[in-house]
């Protein structure tokens, strides 16, 4: 990617075009990286805020500037089939194509200010920054990598000419040839299914629902990209034993039973401060139904709840993970990814043994590591 403007105070890149837009008669250009398909007005930006016409195309204009880096466990994105145990390299930019009155990162996804992007590093330095790190992958997270879409694919890039994962925690609002260049470049995702009803998604997250459901049975038929799904679960709003039914009937229908399902506990935050916490028996509620329902790997998040942490055979039901929190407890599968005691794969991506990063979370300044590039 060829950056077209420089910041004159850093001599970073931060806009770079895309090729995503289509001009109309109106003489307005519309972004067709999502579903909003905003039109746009030469110098006007998109909902996202990131993505704008500038000189007659649009152009993202946050291309490698960040609102921070760390080091999480995969754990945390979450992901609880791929490389467990290990630490992965964590970073965000600004805005969102999505308007969730319940966002629990806010200050990023809805931010406007430019400030908040108060750290540079390019693809290259990040990648050489997780390998000296020890960071078996990257996640583009904090808010939606869709509308970063070019700079996490050159990320992508750049990891895999050292060996490193790159995993897209993302809502999957996208338009569908967007969403086959950006998902060709990722080893894993984490998709956040908000909710299973139009109402639900038009009301509480300013979309619609259908688009995510296709990017969902793209991955499952079209991708080798291990996803799995998280479900934010609102009282009131989401958490009826009928959308919990149907919505995970629909997934073992059209995505099969190996993906694994994280329950997530809501709490009052953003624009809706009205609601309750979500109680852990709701997640253990939705857990027993996706189970019962056949999905094989569900978990319930944000919560103390070993049962719920823990991976089972789902064949003779031995605990395979047992994890607390993000710390791993211990470990049953062997160096295939099968049960020690019955030998039936477990679905996910594992290597031969488990990483042992545990729950820490470790800031990490890019500039430590241009200073030596």
């Amino acid at each position: 990617m060829v950056p077209t403007t420089i910041d004159p105070m850093t001599h970073d890149a931060f806009t770079v075009p895309t090729k995503y837009w289509t001009e109309l008669d109106s003489g307005k250009i519309r972004c067709d990286v999502c579903p909003r398909a905003c039109k746009l007005n030469e110098g006007q930006r998109g909902m996202c805020f990131v993505r704008m016409r500038q000189d007659d195309q649009i152009v993202l204009t946050t291309w490698g500037r960040s609102s921070g880096f760390c080091i999480d466990p995969i754990e945390k994105k979450p992901l609880n089939h791929f490389l467990p145990g290990t630490p992965v390299l964590s970073f965000g930019t600004a805005g969102c194509n999505l308007a969730c009155k319940f966002c629990q990162n806010w200050d990023i996804s809805k931010s406007r200010e430019v400030q908040t992007l108060a750290d540079q590093a390019t693809p290259e330095t990040l990648a050489r920054a997780a390998e000296e790190l020890g960071a078996r992958s990257i996640a583009f997270t904090y808010n939606d990598p869709v509308i970063f879409m070019e700079y996490a694919i050159d990320v992508a890039q750049a990891c895999r000419e050292r060996g490193i994962k790159t995993v897209a925690v993302t809502a999957g609002y996208m338009e569908e040839a967007p969403r086959r260049e950006f998902f060709e470049h990722m080893d894993a995702a984490n998709i956040d299914l908000k909710a299973f009803t139009q109402r639900f998604y038009k009301k509480i997250a300013a979309g619609d629902l259908a688009p995510v459901l296709d990017t969902l049975e793209y991955l499952a038929h079209e991708t080798d990209v291990w996803f799995e799904l998280t479900n934010l679960l609102i009282p009131g709003e989401n958490d009826s034993d009928e959308e919990l039914d149907e919505m995970t009937s629909w997934i073992v229908e059209h995505l099969g039973p190996d993906v694994p399902i994280h329950f997530s506990a809501f709490h009052p935050d953003y624009r809706m401060r009205d609601k309750p916490r979500t109680p852990a028996s709701t997640l253990q509620r939705a857990r027993r139904l996706a189970m019962q329902n056949g999905m094989r790997y569900a978990y319930t998040g944000n919560v103390h709840d070993e049962e719920g942490d823990t991976t089972f055979c789902h064949e003779c039901g031995e605990a395979l993970i047992v994890r607390d929190w993000y710390e791993l407890k211990s470990w049953n599968l062997d160096e295939q990814g099968r049960c020690n005691t019955c030998s039936t794969p477990c679905a996910g991506v594992f290597e031969a043994k488990p990483g042992a990063w545990g729950r820490k979370r470790k800031p990490v300044f890019l500039r430590d590591f241009r200073a030596t590039a």
